[in-house]
């Protein structure tokens, strides 16, 4: 009796040790992994609009509308995240729409879209993707993503091969469910777009 007393003293004490060393490592680690992420984020606000000099959230965004309005265009898989009002000399240039896709291959895929002042994308950067290397993982590279860029369109379709029309985005090979679910994205930003920001009126 005495030895099993001992041995459950010493696994709660172990577990409570454990306990604050690991609160401690969060603590210490949530400050630079959080800067991370931000400086990651200006990064890809950058490079869909480069001729940005500032960045601020847009004040109209509501997540309740939000959620409706997707609902309504049947892309209840996805999330809008956030909308940032992106700025040069004072004058707005554009926008940027922060989108999730929650069907990827590998699960969520968030991507920026940024969307010049006529409504034609200007850049994506993809932000969070934890797809199949040499398949869904190619969602970053040039050869996909360049695709939606420079169009104004109201939906993007996947195709297998030989896009033809601007709508079309041409699938990665073998990774068909990870280019609709990016293509997803895409188009829920297209649709807060031309149904809410497109009215706003740029200066």
């Amino acid at each position: 009796m005495k030895m099993i007393i001992k041995n459950t003293l010493i696994l709660t004490a172990i577990t409570l040790i454990s306990g604050l060393l690991l609160g401690l490592v969060y603590e210490i680690t949530k400050g630079p992994i959080a800067a991370s992420k931000e400086r990651a984020k200006q990064e890809a606000y950058e490079n869909v609009l480069p001729g940005a000099e500032n960045f601020e959230l847009f004040s109209d965004f509501n997540h309740k509308t939000v959620k409706s309005l997707l609902n309504e265009h049947g892309y209840d898989s996805c999330s809008l995240d956030e909308v940032i009002v992106a700025k040069a000399k004072d004058k707005t240039v554009g926008y940027i729409v922060t989108s999730t896709s929650t069907e990827g291959y590998g699960g969520d895929i968030q991507i920026a879209v940024g969307f010049l002042k006529d409504g034609t994308i200007n850049g994506i950067s993809i932000l969070s993707i934890s797809e199949t290397v040499g398949l869904g993982m190619k969602a970053k590279e040039p050869e996909f993503y360049k695709q939606y860029m420079g169009k104004k369109v109201e939906q993007f379709d996947i195709v297998k091969a030989n896009a033809k029309e601007l709508s079309e985005i041409d699938a990665i090979s073998g990774a068909t469910v990870t280019s609709e679910a990016v293509t997803d994205a895409v188009n829920v930003a297209v649709v807060y777009y031309n149904e809410v920001l497109g009215g706003v009126g740029l200066e």
